[in-house]
Order: structure tokens, then C-alpha cells, then sequence
């Protein structure tokens, strides 16, 4: 096979539909003119050119026939990145170096990163002149509690510098996180309309999941879009007081998506990192004042008090840094909250609470109910010790319902949430009382499931702790969308027979 080359460093592109998420990739053949030319390998990263657009791409070898010799392929990210069509003629060249790495070097044998070296780490993240390699150093040399509070308050204001930033005309701007690690706590939507139906504003912007079965985005993409961009994030705000979207859509701390990418396969969410990413999004967003959810147990993300301890601290202090208003508030992190764990699974559970249905799960309800009275508390308008009261009021009289309704129109229409056609019950092998709950070994089994990639799939929890089971009563449900993935997820329950501990009734 032979197509026209009429450029020395030029490949005719063909479309293969690889999807690589978003990591930049160029395809070429392993005879390729410019591979030898160039002495371009696997891992080389390339400059490539289409128009006036550029990316950093990194090059996969092809040895195959997949495509003619002078013809070249890109992920479907490098693809939507250049506005590329069938049969474009794509210009390669040797990236330039990345000096940032000199700090990144630096920082692997324990040199402190000043303001200045990490923005321009940041910069370098953004532009993606990091290949996935660099990016996992990056990540592994900041995990373990390796930055101190100077460098989180430097990397925390780098990563607002190098995106976005929405302004308001509101003083106050509102907003809520959680640090994560407990299955199914999702009190975001719920918070967020209370919030909003009072009178405040709050933009939220939510990511997905890093290493649990849903992220806030996962959960509420099955109720309405949550892909909007800065402008249209704008005019849902503008109308409804609040919105609840994805931050990557909105271009807000765009070097924290990169490094997110990357640390879900990793598995690692290291404190100041961590405290980097709620930070950042919550400033670029123009936030003023942040109520933050920090589940502790013994499986959830923060094990221990003396962790939680050290994270308020930090996140407190960053927070002030960056002139915002943070406080934290510590939460039951023992077991899950609520019975959905995936993305399908906890909208059923967050409409139940906003509907005010009979059958909602009473800890979501209450969890929320908490945080949000701390929101409305933190703004001032609301004396303390009133909040959760104002905030029950406008769950139980409808006004939260009505504006989680808007909100979603707004954003782009309302849907239901679908269902998974495969499920299993994991029953009591037992009779006694539920003891523990592993989290992470839980999510665990919601991820083998299917979610969050699956929507509907997950794990649908029946037997919080305290419960007295008979032997053959059903603790969970495992959700699946196809019938391999629950039976990878059945496989790993059966030899994690302690997922929920059952002991003697005290």
C-alpha cells in the first residue's frame, strides 16, 4: 500500500476511532519515512501541526497494515484537539524540551517547590507537555504527605492561574465539597438546591470519579447535562441561582483534570493534592466561602482523627491563603451513606430525598440536611444553630425539589435515571448482627460492576451497621449493564466474604 507524501514530515490522516480518554496520541507505521528519518519511537513525544493548531502527542507504533505507508492516525482526543477530518495532512516534529522537568527532577530527591517552578510545572501540565510518564512522577513524588504547606498553597494558586476564572456580582459565593472515600455519600445535589432555594448563590462544579464508583458529575449526568462550558455554566447561575456541573466542561483548573486522568489508574489521592483540587476549582469557580464533608472511618479516605486533623488545618490555611472562607465539617465515615453506590444508583437515592418519598434513605437525608445548614450558617444570613432547621424547612415544604427541577431544565432537561438489567443478591451466609462495613472493598465490587463507565451499574446496599440479618437475607445487590461484568464482580465478593462482618448480637 503506497498513499502520496507531499511533505517530508507530513502523514495523510486516517481515522481509526482509538480512544485514549484524554491522552494526545499519534499512530504511525513502524516503516514509517519519518519515524526513520526523525528516529521517532514508541513513547517519543511529537509536536503535531494541523493548520494553525498544535498538540504534544505521544507516538504509538504501528506494526501492521492497519494503514498505508505515508498515512498516520490520532487518538480520537489528539483528533477533537485539532479539529482533524479524513484525509488532513498532519506536519510532525521533535517537541521542544520541557525545562520544567529540572523541578520535577528536583522535586523526586526532595527539593521544595517554590511558587515559581511549580507554575511552571503547571503551565508545562496544561499545555500537555507531560506524557502520562511524567505526570505519574509528578504525582508519585507529591503522594505520601511529600508537599508542605507552601508548596499546596503554590500549586493550588498555579492551578488557578493557568484556567478559567468566573467572577459574580454576588459578594457571597457559595459552595460544598467532599473529600470522598465513603460509597454513595452523595449530598451534593441535595445541598445545592436547598442552598440555591434560599436565596444564595452556588456554582458547583463537580468532578468524576478518581478512584470510588461515581464522582458528583457521574451521579447527576444521569439526571441532566452537566458537560457545559464556562458561558453556558454562566447563564444556568444567572437564572437559578446555582448549577451543579462538570468542572473539566467549564475549563476551571485544567491541570487538575490532567493529573486526575492519570491518578484514577494510579489510585492515589495524596492530602495536598488533594486539597489542591477542591481548592482550585472552588476559587476558579469565584467561590468565597466553602463548607467542606470529611467522612473519617477505618476504610474510608481520611482513617483516623489525627488525619482529619492535619487536613482541616490544611485545607483551612490554604483556604485563607487564597482568600477564601473554608470550613471543615467531620462526618461519619464508618459505613456507606445511603443504598446507591454508582452513578444511577445514588440519583434514585437523591430524588427519593428531594421528592420527599416515604422510602428515602433517612442518613442521606440527614447528612445533607447538615451540610447544608452549615452553607446557609457560613454566609452569615442564617444565625448559628438555625441552619439545618431554615434547611429542613425547604426540603419538607418542596422549595428544594422545585429549584433541583429548574437547575436541571436549566442545564439542559431532566431525565430519569436508568436501570441495569443484570442483578444478583449477596446474601448473610449467617444469622447475627452487622458489625462493619468495608468500604473500599464495597466500592470495589461497584467498580468490577460496571460504574462509573456503566451508569446504571453498582451496588445497591441493604444492611447498614446495627442490622440483625437471618442466614439468606440479602445485604446488597450487585448492578450490572452486562452479564460478564457481574459475574467479574460476583467472582470478587465471593472470595471477600468479610465485605460486611457479621457478629453476635451485644
Amino acid at each position: 500500500m503506497e498513499a502520496a507524501v507531499p511533505h517530508r514530515n507530513s502523514l495523510k490522516l486516517r481515522r481509526l476511532g482509538i480512544d485514549t480518554y484524554q491522552h494526545h496520541v499519534v499512530f504511525m507505521r513502524s516503516d514509517c519515512h519519518i519515524c526513520r528519518s526523525e528516529g521517532f519511537s514508541v513513547q517519543s513525544r511529537v509536536q503535531v501541526r494541523l493548520g494553525a493548531k498544535t498538540i504534544i502527542a505521544t507516538v504509538n507504533v504501528v506494526h501492521s497494515d492497519l494503514f498505508a505507508r505515508g498515512e498516520g492516525s490520532l487518538s480520537e482526543s489528539a483528533w477533537r484537539a485539532l479539529g482533524a477530518h479524513e484525509g488532513d495532512e498532519m506536519l510532525l516534529s521533535h517537541a521542544a524540551p520541557v525545562e520544567s522537568l529540572s523541578h520535577l527532577r528536583g522535586k523526586v530527591y526532595g527539593k521544595p517547590l517554590d511558587d515559581a517552578s511549580m507554575l511552571e510545572i503547571v503551565r508545562d501540565i496544561t499545555a500537555g507537555r507531560y506524557s502520562d510518564l511524567h505526570l505519574s512522577a509528578f504525582i508519585t513524588a507529591c503522594a505520601g504527605n511529600h508537599l508542605d504547606l507552601d508548596e499546596t498553597v503554590a500549586l493550588t494558586r498555579a492551578m488557578v492561574a493557568v484556567g478559567e476564572r468566573l467572577s459574580w456580582d454576588e459578594a457571597q459565593i457559595m459552595d460544598k465539597h467532599c473529600v470522598g472515600g465513603l460509597p454513595g455519600n452523595r449530598t451534593t445535589p441535595i445541598v445545592v438546591a436547598i442552598v440555591a432555594a434560599f436565596g444564595l448563590t452556588i456554582p458547583k462544579t463537580s468532578s468524576r470519579a478518581i478512584t470510588s464508583p461515581a464522582g458528583t458529575a457521574d451521579t447527576m449526568e444521569t439526571l441532566a447535562p452537566v458537560n457545559l462550558d464556562a458561558r453556558a455554566m454562566r447563564r444556568v447561575v444567572e437564572r437559578e441561582g446555582g448549577c451543579i456541573v462538570w468542572g473539566g466542561g467549564a475549563g476551571l483548573s485544567p491541570a487538575d483534570d490532567a493529573l486526575v486522568r492519570v491518578e484514577r489508574p494510579l489510585e492515589l489521592d495524596s492530602e495536598g493534592q488533594l486539597v489542591a483540587s477542591v481548592l482550585s476549582k472552588k476559587a476558579a469557580a469565584g467561590s468565597t466561602h466553602v463548607v467542606v464533608d470529611m467522612p473519617v472511618g477505618p476504610t474510608a479516605k481520611v482513617r483516623s482523627s489525627a488525619a482529619a486533623e492535619f487536613l482541616c488545618g490544611r485545607f483551612e490555611a490554604t483556604g485563607r491563603a487564597l482568600g477564601l472562607s473554608v470550613r471543615v465539617i467531620v462526618t461519619d465515615g464508618i459505613q456507606p451513606v445511603g443504598r446507591g453506590i454508582g452513578p444511577a444508583l445514588e440519583a434514585r437515592d437523591v430524588l427519593a430525598v428531594l421528592r420527599g418519598e416515604a422510602g428515602a434513605p433517612p442518613d442521606l437525608r440527614e447528612r445533607a440536611l447538615l451540610l447544608a445548614g452549615h452553607v446557609l450558617e457560613l454566609s452569615a444570613r442564617v444565625p448559628a444553630g438555625i441552619g439545618q432547621k431554615e434547611a429542613t424547612a425547604i426540603l419538607e415544604d418542596g422549595r428544594a425539589w422545585r429549584k433541583f427541577e429548574a437547575i436541571c431544565e436549566a442545564q439542559g432537561g431532566m431525565r430519569e435515571p436508568g436501570r441495569a438489567s443484570n442483578t444478583d443478591w449477596i446474601c448473610a451466609t449467617r444469622a447475627g448482627c452487622v458489625m462493619a462495613i468495608d468500604n473500599r472493598r464495597l466500592a470495589r465490587a461497584a467498580k468490577l460492576a460496571g460504574a462509573p463507565k456503566a451508569s446504571a451499574a453498582g451496588v445497591e446496599f441493604l444492611a447498614p451497621i446495627g442490622t440483625l440479618v437471618e442466614e439468606g437475607q440479602p445485604l446488597f445487590v450487585l448492578h450490572a449493564e452486562a452479564h460478564g461484568e457481574l459475574h467479574y464482580a460476583l467472582d470478587y465478593v465471593n472470595n471477600q466474604p468479610d465485605i460486611v462482618a457479621i457478629g453476635e448480637p451485644r
